[in-house]
C-alpha cells in the first residue's frame, strides 16, 4: 500500500467520523460533469450521506482528466450509485457504466441511465456492439464503470466471482489505464437477496481505489482480466480494513 493510502487509511480508523479522509478530497479539478451530473450529485449526494457513512481512500488515483476504466466488485445494486457518487464528488468526473440492457426498458429508471449516458450490454450474449460503444466512450476521455462479475455477488463473504473479460477487451481496445476499486458495505443494506431495513439505519460503507493498471503489449484480454481482479482482491482488503467492524 502507498504511504499516502496508509496515512488515509490510519486516518480514516482514527476519526471515523471523517467522511472522506484522503489527501485529494481537496484537489477539485474541472472535471467533465454536465448539468445533469451536477443536479443529480447536488440531490443524490447529501441522501447518500445520509444514509450511510461513507469512507473513502485512494479517490486520488481517478484522473481528473483524460480516460480511465474504473473496474469494481460487485456486493449490491447500491454499488453503482454510491461509487458515481463518490467519483463525482472527489474528481468531478461522471462514470457512465456499463450496464445490464434489461435495467433500460424498466420505466421506474430506464430514463436515468439514458440521461446519464450509460452504457447498455446485453449480458451473456457476446454483445460486442455494446462493448464497442466503451470502447469509443473511454477513448474520447471519459471515465467507464465496469462490475467485471458481472452480477451482484450473493455470498461476497466468500470473494470475488469470476471475472469477464470485457473489462480486458475494453481496455484493451481503449488502450487506456484501469483503477481498480472495491467497495464494501452495501451489501448490508441491499444484497442480492433484496432490500433490507435493520439497523444500524445509517450503514458504513468503505471504497478503496487502487493504484492504475496499465495495458501492457503482451496482454491479451483474459491476461489483463486477471490482473484487474487482482488489483480488485488487494482493493477489497483494504476497504474491509477502512470499513472496520462497522
Amino acid at each position: 500500500m502507498e504511504q499516502a493510502e496508509r496515512q488515509a487509511l490510519s486516518e480514516a480508523q482514527t476519526h471515523p467520523e471523517l467522511t472522506c479522509p484522503l489527501p485529494s478530497a481537496a484537489m477539485r479539478g474541472p472535471g467533465d460533469l454536465n448539468v445533469w451530473w451536477r443536479l443529480g450529485l447536488a440531490v443524490l449526494g447529501p441522501v447518500a450521506r445520509a444514509l450511510f457513512r461513507i469512507r473513502v481512500v485512494g479517490a486520488g488515483h481517478v484522473p481528473s482528466d483524460g480516460a480511465a476504466i474504473v473496474a469494481s466488485n460487485h456486493v449490491s445494486a447500491l454499488d453503482g450509485p454510491i461509487l458515481a457518487v463518490v467519483i463525482a464528488r472527489e474528481r468531478r468526473r461522471m462514470t457512465r457504466f456499463v450496464t445490464g440492457a434489461e435495467f433500460f426498458e424498466r420505466l421506474a429508471y430506464g430514463w436515468i441511465l439514458r440521461l446519464f449516458r450509460q452504457i447498455p450490454i446485453r449480458r451473456g450474449t457476446g454483445d460486442d456492439r455494446a462493448l464497442d460503444d466503451a470502447v469509443g466512450t473511454v477513448g474520447s476521455g471519459a471515465v467507464a464503470g465496469i462490475f467485471p462479475e458481472g452480477r451482484v455477488n450473493a455470498n461476497p463473504d466468500d470473494g470475488l466471482q469470476r471475472g469477464r473479460t470485457g473489462v480486458g477487451r475494453i481496455a484493451r481496445g481503449a488502450d487506456v489505464p484501469v483503477v481498480p476499486v472495491a467497495i464494501w458495505g452495501t451489501q448490508d443494506r441491499w444484497p442480492r437477496q433484496g432490500l433490507r431495513w435493520n439497523r444500524p439505519w445509517r450503514t458504513t460503507v468503505a471504497v478503496a481505489f487502487g493504484p492504475p493498471l496499465t495495458v501492457d503489449a503482451s496482454d491479451d484480454a483474459a491476461g489483463l482480466t486477471a490482473r484487474v481482479m487482482d488489483a480488485i482482491d488487494e482493493s477489497l482488503d483494504r476497504a474491509r480494513q477502512l470499513r472496520g467492524g462497522a
